[in-house]
Formats: structure tokens, sequence, C-alpha cells
């Protein structure tokens, strides 16, 4: 995918034009919302040797943001993505626009980073539905039998988690393991539970859809196949896993 292509395709899916804010960089474009005014792509050329490549010749490259940090840290392992160039690393990054990068996979990060920096209403009203891992820890919830009697129980709500989302239960030690595929079926059902580190002010509901055997998804799986090293709160997964865990 090259700049023209972007725009074009910019153009045509978020109905937005390139502005060209700079005078002494007057090739540098910015996407803007046309609500909250926030960035959400900036194409620009900088000299190979800059992004750490080979050669002094100028690429084209485009600057988008990713809010999970761990999908961040997995994907800037890519060939043709980076941390962002002039920009906040933690939260952008930098795509090479020289073919480096499928046309494909262009698209979905600059979907990905308009839905990131869109506002709270659009947000609400465009994202599609999403895949989480969220963590269940044994000491504070019997997980193991949660689904003995019922195909849906009340859980504790994951920020940014939303109705129609899938979410994949890991169960902490000694288990260790993605045990569940469930569906979101309501969500912000208000409810207040603090007892030492744990903190709960809104529930949701989700369905059982699938069951893993306990020695499929591991953390050693995760860790060494997905690089997955840590389940802390909830997560967007890899495509890998993704298809892995709906096969």
């Amino acid at each position: 995918m090259d700049r023209q292509t972007v725009f074009e395709y910019i153009k045509k899916k978020y109905k937005t034009l390139p502005e060209y804010p700079w005078r002494t960089y007057d090739s540098n474009a910015v996407f803007r919302h046309d609500d909250n005014k926030k960035w959400f792509a900036l194409v620009m050329d900088v000299q190979r040797d800059k992004l750490g490549l080979p050669g002094t010749d100028l690429v084209d490259v485009i600057n988008l943001k990713v809010d999970d940090l761990f999908f961040r840290d997995m994907i800037i392992q890519e060939d043709g993505i980076m941390p962002a160039w002039h920009m906040n690393k933690m939260h952008w990054i930098t795509v090479l626009l020289d073919g480096t990068v499928p046309d494909e996979k262009v698209k979905e990060l600059i979907d990905m980073s308009f839905m990131a920096t869109a506002s709270a209403k659009k947000k609400q009203k465009i994202r599609p539905p999403k895949e989480w891992i969220i963590p269940s820890n044994p000491k504070y919830y019997d997980i193991i039998h949660a689904f003995d009697d019922e195909n849906v129980i009340n859980w504790k709500q994951g920020a940014g988690i939303r109705k129609g989302d899938t979410v994949f239960l890991y169960v902490g030690a000694p288990v260790s393991a993605v045990l569940y595929k469930c569906r979101v079926t309501e969500t912000g059902i208000p409810y207040q539970y603090q007892d030492g580190k744990l903190t709960i002010s809104a529930l949701m509901k989700i369905k059982l859809q699938k069951r893993y055997s306990p020695d499929q998804f591991t953390f050693e799986v995760l860790k060494s196949e997905y690089r997955i090293f840590a389940v802390r709160g909830p997560r967007g997964i890899p495509d890998s896993l993704s298809e892995a865990l709906n096969r």
C-alpha cells in the first residue's frame, strides 16, 4: 500500500481528506476526526536511516495510534512496523508504506487507530464486536465449577468490554490456562464490592459458548506460541490465537 492508496482508502471509508499543517514539511499529511478534531493518522516521508533501516532515501510511512499496549508490543515485532517516529512510542506506531506491510494489515491498523482516537459517542456507534482474554482468580471465585449448573453467570465488568463481545476466561494458578469462551450478553449491571485488592463497581453477564481442556491453552502455550507473557486484565488477542481458540 502506498501513500495515494492510503488517501483513497481513508476518503472512501471515513469521508476524510488530508490536511497539510506544516509549511516546512508540506508533504506531511494529517487525518483527523470531524467532531473531536483528534488525529488518527499522519502520513509523511522519512529517511530510512532515521528509522533504523539501511539507506538514506526517503520512504513514505504512516503513524497510527494503538491503545492496547499488549497488542502494540506484539505488532512492532512484525516487518515494517516499529515504535512511532517523532510521536509517543508507547501509544503510536510507524508503518512503512513501501509494500513491506500487506495492504489488508495497513487497513486494519488504520481502522484500529480511527477507533482508538474516536470520541466516546462515535466509538459507541461504530465499534464492532471484539475478542478479549480476561483473568479469573480461583482464590476469589470458584471459576472451575462456575458453569456446572447454568450457562449464564455474572462477572466483573472489564474496562472497554461491551455487549456482543467475546471473552476467553483465563484461570490463574494452579490451573494457569484458558478454560472458557463466553459471549457478553449484558453490561453495566450496578454492583459495589471491595475486599483488599479486589474492587468491583459493575457486572456483566456472560454466556458459555465453549469449554477447553486445561492442557490445551496453558500459560506456557500462550507464552511460547502467542507471545502472551502475562494476563493481568482484559486484553485483546492476536489473530493467530483467535483462530486457534475459535477452531
